[in-house]
């Protein structure tokens, strides 16, 4: 019997077909090197990095790419940055310790049983006033479709997402709610008209509007950075 039967999650559910690639992964990545004021050149771990799509919109911001997940598939899409095939959530990242400028992910915390291992291998991999940037979905806004995904396994809130960083060492964190809505982030003001869409569209609606369909989906965004000097350093140096 043949038990090695499993098809590779990205190539299924990520699939052209029914999510073909579109702009907004650079729209994306170059806000967040705005916003965060991410230096040219600077290397990023892209962690369940998939398709490659946010791997390869870092890069055309000018940063270092290295990206790592269970699928080949951001080979086609960046074919020059460096990749990695690992279990990323039972293993070690295949990393040295204070490596890493800054270490993003989306969507893939929540896709653990044990997320303090994920965060601890990304502190462990992060440089000394490195930045840690994740987004996941808002569990409270996307409960009812949540588990649409089989494959998710944590539910995370403002809260959680917030303690789960201060709990394993990092500093300055913060949380808010984020819509994947470009032009939201031009014109907050616009945010009045997404709450009324989300509000008066039924949950279980698959719209193929975007607008409705990213005014409805709430996801979460964190930042946080490992400190300079900290317990972490001064119990090494014993």
């Amino acid at each position: 019997m043949n038990l090695n039967h499993k098809r590779d999650y990205v190539e299924v559910v990520y699939n052209e077909q029914e999510r073909p690639l579109t702009d907004y992964p650079e729209q994306l990545t170059k806000y967040l090197v705005q916003r965060y004021d991410i230096a040219d050149g600077q290397n990023i771990l892209d962690i369940g990095c998939g398709r490659g799509e946010f791997l390869r919109g870092f890069m055309l911001c000018g940063l270092q790419g290295f990206g790592v997940d269970r699928s080949t598939a951001a080979q086609q899409l960046c074919p020059d940055a460096q990749l990695a095939v690992a279990d990323i959530e039972n293993a070690k990242l295949p990393y040295e310790d204070n490596f890493f400028d800054v270490v993003f992910s989306k969507s893939v915390i929540e896709h653990f049983y044990y997320p303090d291992n994920f965060m601890q291998e990304i502190f462990r991999v992060l440089k000394p006033g490195g930045l840690v940037i994740t987004m996941c979905p808002d569990w409270e806004a996307n409960m009812r479709i949540y588990f649409e995904d089989y494959t998710h396994r944590t539910p995370f809130t403002i809260t959680s997402l917030r303690d789960i960083q201060l709990i394993n060492g990092f500093e300055n964190v913060e949380c808010e709610f984020f819509r994947q809505l470009p032009i939201l982030w031009r014109y907050p003001l616009m945010l009045i008209l997404a709450e009324i869409t989300r509000y008066i569209t039924p949950a279980k609606l698959k719209p193929h509007s975007k607008f409705i369909r990213f005014a409805k989906e709430i996801m979460l965004l964190s930042s946080a950075y490992k400190p300079l000097i900290g317990s972490w350093e001064k119990s090494s140096e014993k």
